[in-house]
């Protein structure tokens, strides 16, 4: 296998300076509007001597703002002497997406967390994601990325983890979940988990945690709340932060995924109605949702049962659906 070449993001920042930086990954980009351009991805690292680092990020889908506030929020108060080591903080990985309130990249449709481990000679979205996989993730111990459902889900705020081949690794993992203080804690089966940001990290052998707090498109005080203590307990458990944990309100529920048909696809266009909340039990057959056409009036909906028994864990927040779209989740309490 070929050697790659070198990356042609830049960072504005030394990663081995102690102190506070704010500074840019610079990614050319030659466009239209601006011939030797470069899309700029802010950055802060925060050093105090040698230690664990931890790699902190959201926006990694544009649309989703627990992440991008927090980290913001976190990169104007964190201080050197608060912590023993490194934390680096990207508060929007895909800062284009960002720009646009879309889930993807208006430059290249580039979906970051489809995109790894990426490629010094892909799309712009390829190129931040090689960056990522080849420079950022080998420098940190613990990596957390922030997301909620964006414009087009609604999910019960968890933290959550993978089953993973080393389960040395993995109980780290879950602790970090755990200790994160979400009102849930999940093991996922992801429908595709070949190109995630988790997957990169993982497979380099990192403490992994990833989050999904609520969604809409928008942020609430509690959805706030949850991602400004679970940050601070993250770097507590990642041995950086010289401070208590948090204490959630009450302990994590423990909940899992446990594969691909736990996500219930739409095999109808039109418009959906929704038949249960979210966080309600679920029992093997209930009704889940219906779904009504909007070719013409006068035709019966098409009815959407459970084929298990579970919590509905996410639902579509959107209610226009097509052929392909998930509209709930079913999660299974941990016995």
């Amino acid at each position: 296998m070929s050697k790659l070449p070198p990356s042609s993001v830049s960072p504005t920042v030394d990663f081995d300076a102690d102190g506070v930086q704010h500074g840019f990954l610079k990614l050319p980009y030659s466009h239209n509007k601006s011939a030797w351009g470069a899309i700029m991805t802010p950055i802060t690292v925060v050093k105090n001597g040698d230690g664990q680092t931890a790699l902190l990020t959201g926006g990694n889908h544009g649309d989703e703002y627990e992440g991008i506030t927090s980290l913001l929020k976190l990169s104007n108060k964190l201080k050197p002497n608060q912590i023993r080591g490194r934390v680096i903080i990207i508060p929007m990985m895909n800062i284009p997406a960002v720009q646009a309130s879309s889930r993807v990249s208006p430059i290249d449709n580039g979906n970051m967390n489809r995109a790894f481990p990426g490629h010094p000679y892909g799309s712009i979205t390829e190129r931040m994601a090689d960056y990522f996989t080849r420079h950022l993730i080998p420098m940190c111990n613990t990596a957390l990325d922030i997301h909620s459902g964006g414009k087009t889900l609604d999910i019960i705020p968890f933290a959550a983890v993978h089953h993973l081949r080393n389960k040395a690794q993995e109980f780290r993992c879950s602790e970090g979940a755990r200790l994160f203080g979400a009102p849930y804690t999940f093991y996922m089966e992801e429908l595709d988990a070949t190109k995630l940001f988790d997957t990169a990290v993982e497979s380099q052998g990192k403490v992994f945690v990833t989050t999904e707090l609520r969604g809409g498109g928008t942020t609430t005080p509690e959805t706030i709340a949850i991602a400004d203590r679970g940050i601070h307990n993250f770097l507590v458990y990642s041995g950086i932060l010289q401070k208590h944990y948090i204490d959630p309100p009450d302990e994590p529920v423990a909940l899992e995924i446990p594969d691909k048909d736990a996500y219930l696809q739409s095999e109808h266009n039109g418009i959906l109605e929704m038949c249960v909340n979210l966080g309600s039990q679920i029992k093997d057959g209930d009704l889940i949702a219906r779904i009504y056409s909007t070719d013409r009036t006068g035709q019966a909906p098409a009815y959407y049962r459970a084929t298990t028994d579970g919590i509905l864990a996410a639902r579509r927040h959107a209610s226009n659906i097509g052929i392909g779209d998930t509209f709930a989740v079913i999660a299974k309490p941990i016995e």
